[in-house]
């Protein structure tokens, strides 16, 4: 399928979407949204890759939402783009692979969402980070859930409820990024870091995220007991089996 407003690539295990609305500041609109969805669905149906990454071209990550979807909309229209956004949302958390935002410039209200939804990211150094719907007489209602469960009740109400930018090394400190790096490294250090996810075994990763997210919903020892399930699951599989032996073997242990 083409797309009109993002771009696609495969390299080696790697899968790389760059939202491709500069002039909007990449902005998220619906038809974006719509055609993010299919493609990660698509991801997860053919288990190519191992690990995708998310970029945004031009100046800026992406500025939210566009307001030509939003301003003077009927509110069954408006439910629709957020209806949608959600979606997005759910589907990457159901991806198997891992997701890494490559964050540049800004990442703001929907695009901070974006950030915060995806598993890791990595940032320039003077990237800018804001749910600023406060400023605008709203609230930034659906970013705040994902940043909220990122970087706490005190930082995201901060957030929320000044609606004020916060730098790369403060989203560092907070917990809503993992990684800051100069301009001019930011592509470096993603590609090694999805490039270490992408040599993983997908069934191990897949299983990884799912419990990952699942058991953080849970009790002490609720998670605990779930854990003890899966990972009898999985090192009693067939793939780990198989690079237990070689390691029992000292031979050298390759995954699929």
């Amino acid at each position: 399928m083409e797309y009109k407003n993002i771009i696609y690539s495969e390299e080696g295990k790697i899968g790389r979407i760059t939202l491709n609305r500069p002039e909007k500041r990449n902005a998220l609109s619906l038809e974006m949204l719509n055609e993010i969805d299919d493609l990660l669905h698509k991801i997860a149906k053919e288990r190519k890759v191992h690990c995708v990454i998310i970029k945004g071209a031009g100046k800026v990550f992406s500025a939210g939402h566009d307001f030509n979807d939003i301003f003077n909309r009927k509110p069954l229209d408006v439910e629709k783009l957020f209806l949608q956004c959600f979606k997005v949302m759910r589907s990457i958390r159901d991806l198997p692979q891992p997701v890494i935002a490559q964050v540049h410039g800004i990442a703001t209200a929907a695009g901070c969402q974006l950030v915060a939804a995806c598993d890791l990211a990595v940032a320039e150094e003077n990237a800018l980070f804001a749910t600023p719907g406060i400023k605008r007489g709203s609230f930034c209602a659906t970013p705040i859930v994902f940043v909220s469960r990122n970087i706490g009740r005190k930082r995201a109400f901060e957030m929320g409820f000044t609606g004020d930018y916060i730098t790369a090394k403060q989203a560092l400190e907070w917990g809503l990024i993992n990684k800051v790096v100069p301009m001019e490294k930011l592509e470096e250090a993603v590609n090694e870091l999805a490039e270490k996810i992408a040599s993983y075994s997908l069934t191990a990763l897949e299983i990884g995220k799912r419990m990952f997210y699942q058991q953080l919903n849970m009790d002490d020892l609720s998670a605990l007991h779930y854990a003890s399930e899966i990972i009898t699951l999985i090192i009693t599989g067939e793939e780990s089996q198989r690079t237990m032996k070689a390691f029992l073997e000292g031979k050298p242990m390759k995954l699929d």
